[in-house]
């Protein structure tokens, strides 16, 4: 059984700590506690029975109470399976950070980490290129690097290369 408990908002940390202390300490079954990505206030819990839910979140600091009924898990499946996306961001893309320090800041992705989940950009409002790392997650693309240079060519130039595109592809098809 999934439970809802709702929590302090960014005490959700301590609240999992608190509760699996108790868990612990108590041995009751609960299996899992989780506190997913993005979702502030809430964090979830499975355990066997609403009983062992609510003796484990009971009277807690930071932990306001149990929602309602129990959650089935394809209702919380987005929350807690990590999403496969396609990395849309090449180098020499001008972004805009979206969370963090220079939030609302512009700059030109230099190198990217796919492993780390990661860019390296470099602020373009800056009077010195510095170098900032920044998650993927924290970055929304505004301009491709393709895109600006078809906008310093001439629309008849722009007109000739998209032409030659399309007659390459028709000559692959045939």
């Amino acid at each position: 059984m999934i439970f809802i408990i709702k929590v302090t908002t960014n005490k959700e940390d301590k609240a999992i700590e608190m509760i699996s202390e108790r868990v612990q300490k108590k041995n009751l079954n609960v299996y899992c506690i989780a506190r997913p990505h993005g979702l502030k206030g809430y964090i979830i819990l499975e355990s066997e029975d609403r009983e062992s839910a609510e003796e484990a979140a009971f009277n807690l600091p930071y932990v306001k109470g149990i929602l309602g009924k129990e959650v089935a898990y394809l209702e919380v499946q987005n929350m807690l399976e990590p999403k496969v996306e396609e990395m849309n961001i090449k180098i020499g893309d001008i972004v805009e950070i979206i969370a963090q320090s220079f939030k609302g800041e512009h700059a030109k992705v230099s190198r990217i980490d796919t492993a780390k989940g990661e860019v390296v950009v470099s602020l373009l409002g800056a009077s010195v290129p510095i170098p900032v790392t920044v998650k993927i997650d924290n970055v929304k693309v505004i301009r491709r690097e393709d895109e600006r240079e078809n906008e310093e060519k001439t629309p008849e130039e722009v007109e000739e290369d998209s032409a030659r595109d399309f007659a390459d592809e028709l000559e692959d098809e045939l």
